[in-house]
């Protein structure tokens, strides 16, 4: 059973399903992601099937061992700053697993539909505050060009009790473990969505794609929108057409297809932007 999604009124059926309301089901990649949950992100690999791997969906990135090797294509989105990424950008590749959790207590992200809530955790040995990893999930669940574009979700941060999810921050070793629980594996490479858990991989935080090497900042917005996406119910798109802004549900790392990168799921005039169904 395929979910057809042509807007924000995913948020619905993941509601739904959050209740019991609907049957679980995969979201036609033969995956068995939960659709009420199901959190793909930028970079990652297919999941095994079975009860372990129906509560994990990886990014959307290929295997390690099928890294793209296009030139970078420039962004249809201007950057919110000048902030190419810093190849000698350094990082621990592995750490303890224990984590800090962001002391901040967000007003709401948007004004009207369904609240998420979500707490910000960052693993000890990273250099990276949770407080700044906070200010830049804000910053992208508060543009006009996210989720929150047909007032049908809304966000709020909380730093204990009741929530929806987590933005976990972590070293490429702790992502590996983590990932790995849910039967993915993702090699050191790239992030994964596991129960409540949204996994980003430092090294891509850092490192972004080969396609976001000019703006770091629509990078982290392409991976926020996307694993958020996915936790509210929508699947993987393709590339609609030569020289169209690429969907942020597009696994934009193995290839744009002629689209031109984009990281937000709708435009500045409230359009969500879609394209065909993603090929298994």
């Amino acid at each position: 059973m395929v979910l057809a999604v042509t807007g924000i009124t995913a948020v619905t059926v993941a509601a739904l399903l959050g209740s019991g309301l609907l049957p679980e089901h995969g979201d036609g990649g033969g995956n068995g992601d939960k659709v009420a949950a199901s959190a793909s992100g930028e970079s990652g690999e297919s999941g095994k099937s079975g009860d372990v791997a129906k509560d994990a969906s990886p990014s959307s990135s290929p295997k390690p061992k099928d890294r793209p090797s296009h030139k970078p294509s420039p962004s249809n989105s201007p950057s919110s700053s000048s902030d190419a990424v810093d190849p000698d950008a350094k990082y621990p590749a592995d750490g303890p697993g224990e984590f800090r959790t962001a002391a901040v207590s967000g007003t709401r992200i948007g004004s009207a539909g369904r609240l998420f809530r979500y707490k910000v955790t960052v693993e000890d040995n990273l250099a990276q505050t949770p407080e700044g990893v906070s200010k830049e999930v804000r910053r992208v669940l508060a543009d006009p060009r996210g989720w929150t574009a047909r007032n049908e979700a809304s966000f709020q941060q909380v730093t204990s009790g009741s929530h929806d999810f987590t933005v976990v921050v972590a070293t490429p070793g702790t992502v590996d473990r983590m990932c790995g629980r849910g039967g993915l594996d993702t090699g050191g490479e790239v992030n994964c969505r596991v129960g409540k858990n949204v996994i980003v991989n430092i090294k891509r935080w850092l490192l972004a794609n080969p396609y976001y090497q000019h703006s770091l900042s629509d990078y982290h917005a392409l991976t926020v929108n996307h694993e958020v996406g996915h936790f509210l119910g929508f699947p993987h798109l393709g590339c609609p057409g030569k020289g169209k802004p690429a969907p942020a549900m597009m696994q934009q790392i193995k290839g744009l297809h002629g689209c031109v990168a984009n990281p937000w799921p709708y435009d500045r005039n409230g359009t969500y932007l879609s394209g065909p169904p993603a090929r298994p």
